[in-house]
């Protein structure tokens, strides 16, 4: 049975990125997955690294969980919009929280690049944007995807990372928007 964990991270709800995490799921779940759901703006953090990585705030019981369930995970589903050509804030911060030295990768004095902790692993990202991705990807450069792919997943040895870009959400039509959930839940079911 795979062990899959969904990350909904929109801080605004209910919304569409809730909705294609639900649609994962049960995707997921019909074709015999564990599945674990985390929604960011259900937790209690602070978002800010206050004190960098030398300085560490303790971390809040919810993120203690949520770093739980990412190693228990086996693949991990990441889902969030594109705001100003990056995550939210709250995604961000979540980042930032809990991919900490020691837990997500580890450096070695004299070694330039650090151990992978979280190897093993596979993600997918289901993002949304307003515009369209052909100018997210071609003309602001992919941001967000490049931040989590090559700054974030490949430092800790996250891979191969599969991303699905659902864009011009807010100019979808209701018959759009459900062909939308039909893909990401045949995604889901292909448990990739």
């Amino acid at each position: 049975m795979k062990k899959i964990l969904i990350i909904q991270g929109n801080p605004v709800s209910p919304s569409y990125n809730g909705a294609l995490a639900e649609a994962y799921r049960k995707g997921a779940v019909s074709s015999g997955a564990e599945v674990r759901m985390i929604t960011l703006n259900e937790l209690e953090f602070n978002m800010n690294l206050a004190g960098g990585y030398r300085n560490k705030l303790p971390l809040e019981p919810d993120l203690l969980e949520a770093q739980e369930a990412i190693k228990w995970a086996e693949h991990l589903v990441w889902v969030f919009p594109i705001w100003w050509g990056g995550p939210p804030a709250l995604f961000k911060g979540f980042i930032d929280r809990i991919f900490m030295p020691g837990y997500a990768f580890k450096y070695h004095k004299g070694k330039l690049f650090p151990d992978q902790l979280l190897k093993g692993r596979t993600a997918r990202m289901i993002t949304t944007m307003d515009g369209p991705s052909w100018y997210y990807k071609w003309f602001q450069g992919e941001p967000a995807h490049k931040m989590m792919k090559i700054s974030t997943f490949a430092l800790t040895g996250i891979k191969p990372v599969r991303i699905t870009p659902v864009d011009l959400v807010g100019k979808q039509s209701e018959e759009q928007r459900k062909k939308w959930l039909e893909k990401i839940e045949q995604i889901g079911q292909k448990m990739i």
